[in-house]
């Protein structure tokens, strides 16, 4: 490896995302875990761009994440003082694993600092509860990596845990607390795992990592040269001054979905691996989940209102309603209002074959929760019967719903705090609270909220069919028509 002069730029990368399977039903395909709020209520998402800020030398976070969560996502971003429209993102038109998506950001770093970038690669939504530890092992692997290496971060385990990949660690690098990496391991049975402890030469594939840009092109070029080259068609067909920006779906399809380890470190001879006790989780199951809270004298954690009679070990998780539990032990019990999911806690990640199963049946709980975050602000469903369906919608300053109509449902609309400014065919007027409306079917309309407070409006459906895709829009300022 050769010595790099001067101290490089180093940009983080969120990888922001998921299919929303291991965490169901709080965790969702519109609303997958990094958005998922922590026993002190921040998300995820949140956590991981305030870290990564922390460490971005004062240089925007690049994040790569969907059309569908970049609305939540920058919004997220403003309530943690982030300043979101200063923050480049890369929009995926559909997921290909981590590849491509690493691929993009490390060609927008390449174009806008230079092929000597480095890049601090981080998964969403992973959970790192010492951030001073964690940054000195940034430090190191910063280090590492301006020298030439692509480097990944290992966790010393602490328990033989068949979840995870593995790093076998090789020789110890020179003038750096790192090692060369030996060997990228699959995930083991029970006693490989513990044989992998007990050796000390092995460290949890932590999926983080740090190289830079122009390194890591190269690599993919040597090891995975159809992704490189897919990845430079679409950067080319890209606008890079766009925000957000967005890939275009048709070059983007013709990348192959690998991932990065896959693709790229299991093959390359310059990865090194940098290992810290940081207090890293990526919170992979409910039982992981559960650890993050306090246990009482029968061991049962608690997240809500819960009673428990004679039943110990326990996670409880409530949004709204009571759950009581009567000689129980060893349970997963999570309770969202619509969904309530009962699990072995020894079988916790096992819950995605009900995401399967609810997904085979067209099931809205597999995708959708009852309080659905939209661009404009947000939608809750109070009732879904056959005849009716009834919302609350909230819509926040400033912003305008699309213009649309439906072909098999009417609407009839109350606001019930603010002052909402509608359009039906070619009329507009205001609604203030207490104040109503009538859309008939096939009927042109659009909701807006001109004022400076969030604007709540009771919406009821009526019809035969009251599915999100009987929507035609016709004018969108979020990019919606198709």
């Amino acid at each position: 490896m050769t010595e790099s002069t001067g101290k490089a730029t180093m940009v983080p990368v969120i990888l922001s995302g998921g299919a929303g399977t291991r965490l169901w039903p709080v965790s969702r395909r519109a609303h997958p875990k990094p958005f998922m709020k922590l026993v002190d209520g921040e998300s995820l998402a949140e956590k991981t761009f305030r870290r990564a800020f922390s460490v971005a030398d004062g240089h925007p976070v690049l994040t790569v994440t969907s059309r569908d969560y970049f609305f939540y996502t920058r919004d997220l971003y403003d309530e943690v003082g982030g300043e979101a429209h200063e923050h480049p993102f890369l929009l995926e038109p559909t997921g290909r694993n981590t590849a491509p998506a690493i691929a993009l950001a490390a060609l927008y770093l390449q174009d806008r600092f230079g092929p000597e970038a480095l890049m601090l690669v981080l998964p969403a939504d992973h959970l790192i509860r010492d951030e001073q530890t964690f940054q000195a092992a940034v430090a190191e692997a910063r280090a590492l990596a301006a020298r030439g290496y692509l480097v990944t971060f290992g966790i010393h385990p602490t328990h033989p845990e068949t979840g995870y990949g593995y790093i076998r660690k090789g020789a110890r690098i020179d003038g750096s607390a790192g090692f060369d990496v030996a060997a990228f391991v699959e995930k083991p049975d029970d006693e490989t795992a513990q044989a992998y402890v007990d050796s000390g030469d092995y460290d949890w594939n932590s999926g983080m990592f740090c190289f830079g840009a122009g390194a890591f092109l190269d690599a993919l070029q040597q090891h995975a040269p159809e992704v490189a080259e897919q990845a430079r068609a679409c950067w080319a067909a890209m606008d890079g001054e766009q925000h957000p920006m967005e890939i275009p779906l048709d070059r983007f399809l013709e990348c192959p979905s690998i991932s990065i380890d896959y693709a790229v470190m299991e093959k390359a001879d310059n990865c090194a691996v940098v290992g810290g006790d940081f207090g890293w989780s990526d919170i992979g199951s409910w039982k992981a989940m559960s650890e993050l809270y306090e246990s009482d004298e029968a061991g049962n954690r608690i997240d809500g209102k819960a009673i428990m009679v004679e039943s110990r070990n326990c996670f409880v998780q409530g949004e709204d309603r009571l759950v009581a539990a009567v000689g129980v032990n060893d349970l997963v019990i999570v309770d969202t209002g619509d969904a309530v999911l009962v699990a072995d806690r020894d079988r916790a990640q096992d819950v995605k074959a009900v995401v399967t199963q609810l997904s085979d049946l067209e099931h809205e709980a597999a995708e959708f929760h009852k309080t659905v975050h939209r661009p404009w602000g947000s939608f809750s469903i109070l009732e879904d019967a056959d005849d009716c369906k009834v919302k609350r919608l909230v819509v926040k300053p400033g912003q305008v719903l699309s213009l649309q109509m439906h072909h098999r449902r009417a609407e009839h609309w109350t606001v019930v705090r603010g002052v909402a400014k509608v359009r039906i065919d070619d009329e507009e007027f205001l609604l203030k609270a207490n104040q109503s409306t009538y859309i008939p079917v096939e009927t042109r309309h659009r909701l807006e909220n001109p004022g400076s407070e969030d604007v709540h409006l009771i919406e009821v459906q009526t019809g035969d069919y009251f599915g999100e895709d009987d929507i035609v829009r016709y004018e969108d300022i979020y990019g919606r028509v198709k």
